[in-house]
C-alpha cells in the first residue's frame, strides 16, 4: 500500500485483511482474516460487511455536513456580534487538532470520534471565516465554491486516471507537503521575534506561496482518493468509511484555510 501525505491515511497502513508489513488483521477480528474466512465466527454485522464506495461518500458527506452547519452557526454569530471570534476560534481549533490526533494515533473509525472532530473544525473554520469576512464580505463563499472545485476537478482527474497516483508522485508530494508545513513553521517563529518572511501576508510573494500550497492540498486530495480505493479493494470493514471520511475531511479543511487566505491577500492587494 502506498503511503499518503495525509497522516490520517498514512497511519491506516498496515491494516486491512490482507496482513500488511507489521500488522495482523483489521481491529476486531482475529487472526486469520474477516468473518466467513475460516475461522468459526457468529453471522457478520453490517459493519463487519466490506466497505463500498458508497459507504465512503455517505461518511464524507456526514462530516462534512456536521462541519458545514456547525461553520455556519458560528460564522453568523461572530458576524452578527453576537460573540467574539476568538473563544470559538481557539476552543475549536484545540479541540479539533486534540481529537484529530486521538483518531490518528489510535487509528480508529470511532465515528463519535470523527463527528466530534467535524463540528470543532466547524467552529473554528466558522470563527475564522466571519474574520476574513468582517474584512472582505463575499469571501466565505468564494473559498467554499473555490474548495469544492478543486475537490470535483481532483476527483475526476483521478477516476480518469489523468494523474497517475505512482509511488514517485506520492513521495514528491509527502516532500512538498512536509516542506510547505516546515516553511509556515519557521516563518510563525520567526514572526515572534518580528521577522516577517512575507509568505503570509498580502504581498506578492504571499499570494505565490498561496498558489503553491493549494497546489500540494490538491495533490493531497490525489493522495487520499487512492487511499480510500485502496481500503475499497482491499475489502476493509465498512465502519472504516469513517475513517476515509476523516482523511478526506483533514486535507479539505486546510484546502479551505488556504483559499480563504489567497482570497484574502488578492483583495488585500488591490
Amino acid at each position: 500500500m502506498r503511503s499518503s501525505s495525509n497522516p490520517a491515511f498514512r497511519n491506516l497502513q498496515g491494516r486491512g485483511n490482507v496482513g500488511y508489513a507489521g500488522f495482523g488483521s483489521p481491529q476486531g477480528y482475529p487472526q486469520g482474516g474477516m468473518p466467513g474466512y475460516g475461522v468459526d465466527q457468529a453471522p457478520p454485522t453490517q459493519a463487519d460487511r466490506p466497505i463500498t464506495v458508497d459507504d465512503v461518500v455517505m461518511k464524507t458527506a456526514t462530516t462534512l455536513g456536521v462541519a458545514l452547519l456547525t461553520g455556519i452557526i458560528t460564522a453568523v454569530l461572530v458576524l452578527g456580534g453576537s460573540i467574539s471570534p476568538y473563544p470559538p476560534l481557539i476552543i475549536g481549533g484545540l479541540v479539533g487538532l486534540v481529537v484529530s490526533l486521538i483518531v490518528i494515533f489510535k487509528q480508529t473509525p470511532n465515528a463519535g470520534l470523527i463527528l466530534t472532530y467535524s463540528a470543532a473544525e466547524g467552529v473554528f473554520l466558522g470563527a475564522l471565516t466571519g474574520v476574513f469576512e468582517t474584512f472582505a464580505p463575499g469571501i466565505a463563499f468564494q473559498a467554499l465554491l473555490g474548495t469544492g472545485l478543486v475537490f470535483g476537478v481532483m476527483l475526476v482527474v483521478y477516476r480518469t486516471g489523468a494523474v497517475k497516483v505512482t509511488p514517485k508522485l506520492t513521495k514528491w508530494v509527502i516532500a512538498a507537503a512536509g516542506g510547505a508545513f516546515l516553511l509556515m513553521l519557521v516563518n510563525l517563529v520567526l514572526s515572534l521575534f518580528g521577522v516577517d518572511m512575507g509568505i503570509r501576508g498580502a504581498g506578492p510573494l504571499a499570494i505565490i506561496f498561496s498558489l503553491v500550497v493549494i497546489g500540494i492540498a490538491a495533490f493531497m486530495l490525489l493522495l487520499d482518493f487512492d487511499l480510500a480505493d485502496q481500503m475499497i479493494r482491499e475489502g476493509l470493514p465498512s465502519k472504516w468509511a469513517w475513517y476515509a471520511a476523516f482523511g478526506l475531511m483533514t486535507t479539505l479543511v486546510w484546502l479551505y484555510v488556504e483559499i480563504l487566505r489567497l482570497l484574502w491577500a488578492l483583495n488585500s492587494s488591490d
